[in-house]
């Protein structure tokens, strides 16, 4: 399979990147800069020198990157998106769109390449989104999305549970294929986990398993609208099943994108 892993220059993303082109996936290494990917995708080859490694780049914090971008991919013939790419800051920053940045990386972004490569993805394929326990905390605030009275970890934790509802009602629209499937990597010791809650965490090998099983597990055919932690089937908050806030966040995303839908 082809596999898109967004935010694979270094972390958990690189080394899902790694472990899916041990495994004889050609993978397609996404960075914000050409430099910082192409990188990346010299680096994993030295590592898996049977594996394929192409790069691509774009800063997801920009809509007008992440259009550029899936327009770079519309005839890869990707198999499975992975969007794994995060941030988490401290302070409050506002992109060049004018939205709260955590929640334009964490989930426009996604949800903009997502419907913008749909087209072209296979009904075999899957959409992966890397979300977080962190998820279970979130609150979605219809009334400030953009989290004027801001809180790095509200804001974050908001912006995990969108990554779930997000995955809900596209999966409802989709219907059994592509597959739709969500998922908590684990505590991870990562640059994230360092910055957002001054902790370690786990190994990046154990980071990667759960987004490898979602991305190619061949037991996961045929299914959609799932959540994983540690490798296996998981329950996510009672908030991220809510449909109504499902499809509330889908048509308010797809406005703020500029997607019809």
């Amino acid at each position: 399979m082809r596999i898109l892993v967004t935010g694979a220059t270094d972390g958990i993303g690189r080394q899902t990147a790694l472990e899916l082109g041990r495994l004889g996936h050609s993978v397609v290494v996404h960075g914000r800069s050409a430099q910082k990917a192409e990188a990346a995708a010299a680096a994993l080859s030295q590592l898996a020198p049977t594996a394929t490694f192409t790069s691509v780049h774009a800063d997801l914090a920009q809509l007008a990157e992440v259009r550029r971008l899936a327009a770079e991919l519309a005839d890869v013939q990707l198999d499975v998106l992975l969007h794994n790419a995060g941030v988490f800051l401290k302070k409050r920053e506002l992109t060049v769109d004018g939205f709260e940045t955590t929640f334009a990386v964490n989930h426009l972004a996604p949800f903009l390449l997502t419907q913008l490569l749909l087209p072209s993805l296979p009904k075999s394929g899957r959409i992966v989104l890397v979300s977080s326990v962190a998820h279970q905390r979130g609150k979605i605030d219809f009334d400030d999305l953009q989290s004027t009275h801001y809180d790095g970890y509200a804001a974050y934790a908001a912006s995990k549970l969108a990554n779930i509802l997000f995955c809900g009602e596209l999966s409802r629209r989709l219907g059994p294929a592509p597959s739709v499937f969500a998922l908590h990597p684990g505590v991870i010791s990562t640059k994230l986990l360092t910055t957002g809650f001054g902790v370690g965490g786990a190994s990046l090998e154990e980071g990667a398993r759960t987004s490898v099983y979602a991305a190619t597990d061949p037991s996961l055919d045929g299914t959609t609208d799932r959540y994983f932690s540690d490798g296996k089937p998981a329950k996510p908050s009672a908030a991220s099943q809510d449909q109504a806030a499902q499809r509330r966040l889908y048509e308010i995303s797809a406005q703020l994108t500029g997607i019809s839908i």
